[in-house]
Formats: C-alpha cells, sequence, structure tokens
C-alpha cells in the first residue's frame, strides 16, 4: 500500500516523523509538500498530494499543517476526498469505517508526534464498513446520489 504524506512549513516535522514510521511499518511513502520548516501553504500542499490518492498513485493521504484544520478545508474540495481531521483514535477509526475517509488529516500543533503515529496507525487498519447505511452515506459525500 502506498501513502502520500503531505505538509505545510508548520505540518514538516511530524510529516517527516510519520513518514519514517510508515516505512518501518512496511508501506511505500511518497512525501510532497514542504522541503523544509521555511514557509510553505498548505493548499498547495493539500492540491500535490490529494491529486496522487484521486489518481490512484496513493491509496490514502496523510495531510499536516498546524492544525489539520487548513489542510483539510483545501483537501476536501476535490471530489472524491473524504478528508477527516483527526485528535484520536476512535475519530480516526470511525472515519474509516463510517465516513471511508482516504485522507488522514493531522495538526502539529495540536496533536503529540506520539498520539499522531498511533492516530495514523488506527486509521490505516480500520476498514470501510460494508452496512448499507454507510455505503449510502459516503456516496452522498461524493454526490454520487
Amino acid at each position: 500500500m502506498t501513502i502520500v504524506f503531505s505538509s505545510d512549513h508548520a505540518g514538516y516535522s511530524l510529516r517527516e516523523s510519520l513518514v519514517e514510521h510508515a516505512k518501518t511499518a512496511g508501506y511505500e511513502t511518497i512525501a510532497v509538500g514542504a522541503p523544509s520548516e521555511d514557509a510553505y501553504d498548505y493548499p498547495d500542499a493539500a492540491d500535490e498530494a490529494a491529486k496522487l490518492v484521486l489518481s490512484g498513485t496513493a491509496h490514502f493521504g496523510v495531510f499536516v499543517c498546524g492544525t489539520g484544520i487548513g489542510i483539510c478545508i483545501r483537501a476536501n474540495r476535490y471530489k472524491g476526498i473524504r478528508g477527516a481531521p483527526c485528535t484520536s483514535v476512535e475519530m480516526a477509526e470511525l472515519a474509516r469505517e463510517h465516513n471511508d475517509a482516504n485522507v488522514l488529516c493531522l495538526g502539529a500543533r495540536i496533536t503529540p508526534a506520539g498520539l499522531a503515529v498511533e492516530i495514523m496507525d488506527a486509521f490505516l487498519a480500520a476498514p470501510a464498513s460494508e452496512v448499507d447505511r454507510h455505503k449510502r452515506r459516503v456516496a452522498k459525500l461524493d454526490g454520487n446520489v
């Protein structure tokens, strides 16, 4: 499985830690967005990575900015991206199970690195629900109704 990681400058350090953890766990990784902690706009980081998820180059995305909110708002402008800003393991599991989220959004200023790893692991491990009501709602999110 391939995961694209993206961040602005505020999320750069956390993104790099998450990439290393994902590699150790056996995932293929792609890193885009900020090349350092120098100023980098989160909409640009989201754009780069969303295109890789939508093209099928990456199965999932992990997007990081200061709060996880701005990068998530931008990512969700793309039809077919279901980004979820998560601050707990339970949120990550439910985002996958109930919403078939394909992009995890994290806030480097909000979520400690250790918890961010736990959240990412839970997100990647949780399956999307096959329950009809959840599938129907996801179809509505994608505008397929």
